[in-house]
């Protein structure tokens, strides 16, 4: 078996067998295969695809390149969840605590942000001291003795993923649906889940632009799920504005932590309840989603959410007294309140360009390994659908940069459209899928 004649044959439009996947993701991880092949392969998938049966081969192929984790000691029906990632994106700082203090463990493997889209690390490392490198055994320690985890991804894990996706992110091969379900279903099913919630957004500020584009990919991840024994809920949520208000690191670490203690944007507070009720349905701990949502609401009104929150960042090294006291986070130089220059129904918040003014200011990454700074953002007070007065706050820019606090301003009131007649609110969901 070649490697060139599995190139060959995805270039041509065929179906490769599980052997042949098998062949060359093992030689690719062991470095038998080099990276021009890969390459070539990566966009001969791009542009003939793959076959459902394939994606699932590839997944599999890519998890037996590392080790599994075994969660059956832990729950007994280990969960776990996933994002697409968008602006505003601040979930699983909310979601995993409730989960956790309604008594479903959640090990949660997260990353660090590129583009317009934020890192779940990069704001959890607001707080001096978080530690997001952990082992294997510190990992599965963790989750035993307090319920919940929220770390980087360990290298040991599907391996052959982070060498190929590192390959795909400088070759112009990331667009593709295949190669994305695998690589996010292979680290899930290693990661020991038995059950996952896949949070799939679309719109402006999202990978997948269109409804349509992200039911199919989320299609393909339920599949897999299917095929390797896990029970998948995928729901298609809207990323066409920022979800909630903040947009940044430690100003969203702040919305949070207020969101946690019964406060926070509505729209932001919904979208955590109702990701948390089908983890905790699907955990054993409610016989319903709707019985899941209501004990998600009293862990929030009873603070063991934030308590939950408190006990990860214990664990993990960082500084509780960011949790007691979010006004000691790290805060910009220069707030720069930008009034409303007209009045109006807001029609439109692009959340991509806000996303992008915000990697302008220098909370988000242009390349991987770049600095970031942890203090600027966005805060955007209002939503589609809102009546603005003229003059009235639109936003407020978080800069150390007067610069580039002119240039996001700029940037962000283009994001702004104004309709004169009333404009209808954008759904948090648009449809739910079931393995």
């Amino acid at each position: 078996m070649r490697a060139v004649d599995i190139i060959s044959k995805k270039r041509d439009g065929g179906e490769l067998t599980r052997e042949e996947i098998d062949f060359f993701v093992e030689g690719f991880t062991h470095d038998e295969i080099p990276d021009y092949q890969a390459a070539a392969w990566a966009m001969a998938v791009v542009l003939r695809g793959m076959t459902p049966r394939e994606t699932y081969d590839l997944t599999q192929a890519m998890i037996a390149s590392g080790e599994r984790l075994d969660l059956s000691q832990i729950a007994r029906r280990p969960v776990d969840k996933h994002s697409t990632g968008g602006v505003g994106d601040k979930t699983t700082l909310v979601i995993q605590p409730i989960v956790a203090a309604a008594g479903v463990p959640l090990g949660k493997m997260s990353g660090r942000g590129l583009g317009f889209s934020g890192g779940t690390l990069d704001k959890m490392e607001s707080i001096p001291g978080y530690k997001s490198d952990l082992t294997a055994g510190a990992f599965l320690r963790q989750l035993r003795e307090i319920g919940l985890v929220l770390c980087g991804q360990t290298a040991k894990l599907a391996p052959a993923d982070g060498k190929l996706y590192a390959l795909r992110d400088v070759t112009g091969t990331v667009p593709s649906v295949p190669l994305i379900a695998s690589s996010v279903m292979c680290k899930k099913i290693a990661g020991g889940a038995k059950a996952l919630v896949l949070d799939v957004k679309v719109g402006a500020g999202a990978f997948m632009s269109s409804v349509r584009d992200g039911t199919r990919l989320a299609r393909l991840m339920v599949d897999i799920g299917r095929r390797a024994g896990m029970q998948v809920i995928a729901l298609i949520s809207d990323m066409n504005q920022p979800l909630g208000h903040a947009v940044g690191n430690a100003i969203e670490v702040r919305e949070a932590l207020d969101t946690l203690r019964g406060g926070g944007p509505a729209d932001f507070r919904e979208h955590c309840l109702a990701v948390a009720g089908h983890l905790i349905q699907l955990g054993g701990a409610a016989p319903s989603h709707a019985a899941a949502k209501r004990l998600a609401r009293d862990m929030l009104a009873g603070g063991e959410a934030l308590d939950k929150f408190r006990r990860l960042v214990r664990a993990q090294s960082g500084d509780e007294r960011y949790i007691e006291e979010p006004d000691r986070l790290p805060t910009a130089s220069i707030r720069k309140a930008v009034p409303s220059p007209r009045q109006g129904y807001l029609a439109e918040i692009n959340a991509l360009q806000v996303g992008m003014a915000a990697v302008i200011l220098g909370a988000g990454r242009s390349k991987k390994g770049e600095p970031i700074d942890h203090a600027v953002g966005i805060v955007v007070h209002h939503k589609v659908g809102d009546r603005v007065k003229k003059g009235e706050p639109l936003f407020t820019v978080h800069a150390n940069d007067p610069a580039k606090a002119e240039e996001a301003t700029e940037q962000v009131l283009k994001a702004h459209v104004f309709s004169r007649s009333p404009v209808d609110p954008l759904p948090l969901f648009y449809r739910t899928l079931r393995s």
